[in-house]
């Protein structure tokens, strides 16, 4: 009764803090004047792309049917759309609810009268290539009940999905988030104790700033075991399909991870320690386009040479990528020009150098990195 209780608690919180009510009593039919037709040129889901209620469409039942006659505004704000979303999708959330509670008891999935909870799976699903999911994720994928899946989940890689398996679109962009953590973390619990076989699908390695672990965390104290399945995390992928090496005896012995994201917003990244603007070093910055200007400039104020080669890659190993190479100096400028959008990987040290790609030549590569 308590995942009764909890996901009827969504509902009714719709007028607390978190879920404020909609405006209409009567949630509003999903409007095609709110699709994104910017999605189309993208591998990825994007904030309210029309593939996402295509995807999602069992959580509308006949919402879909009804574009033409709804009246909601092409800009009504992502606050409302949450909102109208949340409070749409809720009878259809406990409707499947029900349907696998009765699933596993008529399957004998209740020994001497008691329930144990269902499978639930972190997977990775690589930076995204479907052809760099490991075996071991799709046969998850391929398994599931239900799939909580966020926006840097590619297109291709839910096609691996199972025809009858539900999809639950959770994903976060800047100023937009369809699920805040503490939403999602109480869905995982929900399901999982009516004994589905849940997986959460993340971009890159669910471990590497993907919230993964908060989400293991929060399951392992309620009694639910969870298992980890590694992608191929962004830095990594990307960085191979350039041919940048990120370490490289005599030019790099170490990499660092960065997360580009500031705590409290706005375009000032968390504190770069001193020992990050280290020459020997490769960094690697994540989800930091709108503060890399701030941060190349703290890391060249800490002492890393301003020519240092640098690349921003933006949706890197899909159809779609695109990249600029330049010196950290002019990194941000070039990034501007180039208009790159998220998700953009950044890779600054003198390892970027040795990418074939690299636009100079090779006696001008080795006078770089003697100077450096």
């Amino acid at each position: 009764m308590a995942l009764v209780s909890r996901l009827q608690s969504l509902s009714s919180s719709l007028s607390s803090t978190h879920f404020r009510k909609p405006n209409s009593l009567n949630p509003q039919p999903i409007c095609s004047l709110h699709f994104n037709s910017f999605s189309y040129s993208s591998p990825f889901t994007e904030k309210n792309s029309i593939e996402r209620y295509q995807r999602d469409q069992w959580l509308y039942n006949n919402q879909l049917e009804q574009t033409t006659l709804c009246s909601l505004p092409p800009d009504s704000g992502s606050d409302f759309t949450r909102q109208n979303d949340i409070a749409l999708q809720l009878p259809e959330l406990r409707k499947l609810l029900q349907v696998l509670r009765e699933k596993r008891e008529s399957e004998g999935g209740c020994g001497g009268g008691k329930c144990g909870p269902g499978n639930v799976f972190l997977v990775g699903t690589g930076p995204g290539d479907p052809e760099l999911l490991t075996l071991k994720a799709v046969r998850v994928i391929q398994s599931a009940d239900l799939l909580l899946y966020d926006r840097l989940v590619s297109n291709d890689v839910l096609d691996f999905v199972a025809s009858d398996a539900r999809l639950l679109y959770v994903g976060k962009t800047a100023g937009y988030h369809s699920r805040t953590q503490e939403e999602i973390h109480e869905l995982l619990l929900s399901f999982a104790e009516a004994g589905a076989t849940v997986v959460r699908l993340k971009g890159g390695d669910p471990l590497v700033f993907g919230r993964g672990g908060e989400e293991v965390d929060f399951l392992q104290r309620q009694g639910i075991q969870v298992q980890v399945i590694p992608g191929i995390t962004a830095a990594s992928g990307i960085a191979a399909e350039l041919g940048i090496p990120l370490t490289h005896r005599g030019v790099a012995n170490s990499v660092r991870f960065l997360t580009g994201h500031s705590r409290k917003g706005g375009t000032d990244p968390l504190f770069v320690a001193e020992n990050a603007a280290d020459p020997d070093s490769t960094l690697v910055v994540y989800m930091g386009l709108l503060t890399f200007p701030s941060l190349a400039e703290k890391l060249v104020h800490h002492g890393l040479p301003p020519q240092t080669p640098a690349v921003a890659v933006e949706r890197g190993t899909t159809p779609q990528q695109r990249m600029v190479f330049a010196e950290l100096k002019d990194l941000a400028n070039e990034i501007t020009s180039a208009e790159l959008v998220s998700p953009t990987l950044i890779v600054i040290g003198k390892v970027v150098a040795l990418s074939p790609l690299w636009p100079h030549t090779s006696k001008e590569i080795f006078s770089l990195l003697e100077a450096i």
